[in-house]
């Protein structure tokens, strides 16, 4: 795998041409299931199905990680200079063969040409997101500008996949890149909200503040599995039978590093990954004190929209501490891992809507609204 060259765009043609298929297929999917709405639906509905497949790509990812697939194609963009697995058939064999346990497998190379397919569709559907609004700025205001930045950020999006294959899995790089797909997927939802236009929730306020808290735990989250550090406390609520373990919160928190690298100093401890669990743990309470009191602040806003959010909110909190418990307690089951990323990314959603919603001028759920203005945000 070490002859292979990091990065070769001999197949960046086919990769295009694949994603331009894969693009066009949701595109004509769409337009035959909106084509006897109006153009502001069409509009709100391309960009729906655009963050549906941004957070499905975020599911696939830490699907691909989890299935230590990130290096299924040692290469960036294609696998083995081929746009696909079955072109770089040879050269897979052969690695496997070499090392039947190892970071080559076809299944693995699969998964990971899949993940790069889906992002390529993603990057693509947002082009197309973007030219749409760009045509239609005049009407649609700040919406064009949401989608540019959403535009913008997908290309670096592209940058964090290169440097997560062609610096092997490098675990700070691992952690943007799950970072950058977050904020991806919230830079789509304001866009869809600003697009959508609902009405406010004045109880919303204060949901910038949990999202602030959520993104610092999600980059804990991704630390730890980047790390491999899922399984360091073995047990809840102690860590390994101990409330207070033997930690080294310094090697565990260098950032800079190689996977199960200590910089020139060996490997990482096994208290260094016990630190990387522990602060994911630690600041788990903050998150979950924060996101109960937000939750309570809509129930008791009084309107039924609020309460709806609130309930949402709750659900999603419950999901995401059984699957957290389960990723411990069952032994880092496979499921388990997906649900928590996928809860993650839908509490990111929620608390970008609520902080649009809380932030908007106009009137309040409770009043009363153009009917059809009312449709549009129901």
């Amino acid at each position: 795998m070490s002859s292979v060259p990091a990065v070769d765009f001999a197949p960046a043609l086919r990769l295009l041409a694949v994603a331009s298929v894969l693009a066009a297929a949701f595109l004509a999917l769409w337009w035959w299931r909106q084509r006897r709405a109006g153009q502001g639906d069409r509009r709100v509905a391309l960009a729906a199905l655009a963050a549906f497949l941004t957070a499905d790509l975020i599911v696939f990812g830490a699907f691909t990680r989890l299935t230590d697939s990130g290096l299924g194609c040692p290469d960036w963009p294609g696998c083995y200079g081929a746009a696909s697995p079955w072109g770089a058939s040879a050269a897979i064999d052969a690695a496997e063969r070499t090392q039947p346990s190892g970071p080559v497998t076809v299944t693995k190379a699969w998964i990971e040409m899949i993940h790069r397919y889906l992002a390529m569709t993603v990057g693509a559907l947002i082009l197309a997101l973007t030219v749409v609004l760009w045509r239609a700025r005049a009407s649609v205001g700040r919406s064009g500008l949401w989608a540019l930045a959403a535009l913008v950020w997908v290309l670096v999006q592209g940058a964090f996949g290169k440097y997560t294959v062609t610096l092997r899995l490098y675990p700070a790089v691992v952690t943007a890149h799950l970072l950058g797909g977050m904020v991806l997927l919230g830079l789509l939802m304001a866009q869809l909200e600003a697009l959508r236009q609902p009405p406010r929730l004045t109880a919303a306020r204060g949901a910038g503040v949990v999202l602030l808290l959520l993104a610092l735990q999600i980059a804990l989250g991704g630390w730890v599995s980047s790390n491999y550090a899922v399984l360091a406390c073995r047990g809840f609520p102690q860590c390994n039978g101990q409330w207070w373990p033997a930690a080294d919160f310094a090697q565990g928190f260098t950032l800079l590093r190689e996977l199960g690298r200590a910089g020139t100093e060996g490997y990482v401890s096994f208290e260094a990954l016990v630190a990387i669990q522990m602060a994911h743990r630690l600041f788990a309470a903050v998150v979950l004190a924060a996101v109960l009191a937000l939750a309570w602040r809509l129930w008791v806003g009084g309107d039924a929209a609020s309460r709806r959010a609130g309930l949402s909110m709750l659900g999603l909190l419950a999901l995401q501490v059984l699957s957290g418990l389960s990723n411990v307690l069952l032994d880092w089951p496979l499921l388990a891992a997906l649900v928590h990323t996928a809860g993650a990314a839908a509490l990111v959603a929620l608390l970008v809507s609520l902080m649009c919603r809380a932030s908007r001028q106009g009137a309040p759920a409770g009043a009363t609204l153009d009917p059809a203005l009312r449709q549009r945000a129901a």
